[in-house]
């Protein structure tokens, strides 16, 4: 080492000190500390943490009455509620702690000198960057603010054009959804599969179980498209396919969704695919059809017609309840005299092959690890969308 490069480490000679230091110098901690601060408070803006407050010492008097569980699924709608509103709670007020205790670390390094000061820094760096992170997840979440985007998410994929390529690329998103789900320790349950011949899926039905499960991944819906080398053609040619996935919000015991028994048909089959212990050798699979709508809801991983039947209507009051939200929204663009183009469902590229790169046509994010995306790795995108559909409804205002 040069006695130049001796000079610069500093008196104590560590080359890690001056590495460092130069992280440090090159970080404003008063701007980015203000930076934080004003983030902050635009959040607890709008997450009101007095009204959680005050919704917890509500929900808690709930949970303490004496016949809370003489009604199972009611308890469990306020159990969850409350345990959902603490989280938020703690989510905010630990963040304006973590703020202070940040801005004493950065005064703290000021009053020493030398190795001590650069440690000090370094966490302090650290530590910014944590906090930077985790308010930037807080106000994607201050963004959700439709009617249903609190709920449990109901998500199904169809494979489209594309064939046996096209049912593969559906069974590759499921995996990618539920990896992401297990990122977050969010539950899902898987309704419906119906398995493709060859290899993959025709379609498949999941519920995702989260605080806001439904807005954060509302803005995945829309037709996806996989371009690679088709591992089915003995050719190795490249295969374009298509998987369509809606996303739709759960039906709470609070809605109320007349469905007429008249408009309604219900065909019972045996299920097909995997399965065992009588699932498929019973007509335990239910088939609802909206008579007025020509909505269509299957349902077969359950062993029973009745558990079968009472999912389907589940999804299908699910299903007319965003109807009936669309038809709202629509009637308002209409009488607004606002008709403008959309980008249409396309909404997502996974290419394989002649390059590697996932890329999103709404809001350009992009990405070139498509193994990672497929694995689970998609809050990059998801983020994005929320911020992309935030714009457009305030365009639209």
């Amino acid at each position: 080492m040069t006695a130049g490069a001796d000079r610069r480490d500093g008196a104590d000679g560590a080359p890690g000190a001056f590495c460092r230091r130069l992280v440090s110098v090159a970080t404003d901690f008063s701007s980015e500390i203000e930076r934080l601060r004003h983030t902050y408070a635009s959040i607890a803006a709008v997450t009101d943490p007095e009204a959680l407050r005050a919704r917890i010492a509500e929900l808690s008097e709930q949970a303490s009455a004496p016949d809370l569980w003489d009604d199972p699924d009611s308890a469990q709608v306020v159990t969850s509620a409350l345990s959902h509103a603490q989280a938020d709670l703690k989510r905010v007020e630990s963040l304006g702690e973590r703020i202070e205790d940040l801005e004493a670390m950065v005064e703290l390094a000021g009053e020493e000198e030398g190795e001590d000061a650069a440690e000090i820094l370094a966490e302090a760096e650290s530590d910014l960057t944590a906090i930077s992170k985790d308010l930037s997840d807080l106000e994607i979440r201050t963004l959700l603010s439709g009617e249903y985007d609190p709920r449990d998410a109901v998500v199904t994929i169809r494979s489209g054009a594309g064939g046996v390529d096209a049912a593969d690329f559906a069974e590759m998103l499921l995996r990618m959804y539920t990896r992401w789900a297990e990122r977050h320790d969010y539950p899902v349950k898987v309704l419906n599969t119906s398995y493709a011949e060859e290899a993959g899926l025709k379609s498949v039905t999941f519920e995702v179980h989260a605080p806001y499960a439904y807005g954060t991944l509302s803005v995945e819906g829309g037709t996806h498209r996989l371009v690679r080398i088709s591992p089915f053609d003995n050719q190795g040619r490249r295969q374009t396919s298509f998987a369509a996935v809606e996303v739709i919000p759960l039906i709470e015991s609070t809605d109320h969704i007349d469905i007429p028994e008249t408009d309604i048909r219900i065909d019972v089959f045996r299920s097909s695919g995997p399965g065992g212990q009588s699932v498929n050798t019973t007509d335990s699979a239910v088939r609802i059809t909206h008579l007025p709508t020509g909505l269509v809801v299957s349902m077969q991983d359950e062993k029973s017609q009745i558990q079968n039947r009472a999912a389907a209507m589940r999804v299908l009051q699910s299903r007319l309840l965003l109807l009936k939200q669309q038809e709202e929204d629509a009637k308002k663009k209409e009488l607004a005299g606002d008709v403008k183009a959309s980008w249409g469902d396309q909404m997502r590229s996974y290419v394989l092959n002649p390059y590697q790169m996932v890329k999103d046509l709404r809001t350009n994010f992009e990405v070139g690890n498509p193994d990672s995306v497929f694995d689970g790795d998609i809050d990059g995108f998801i983020d994005a969308g929320i911020r992309w559909r935030k714009q457009q409804e305030t365009a639209e205002d």
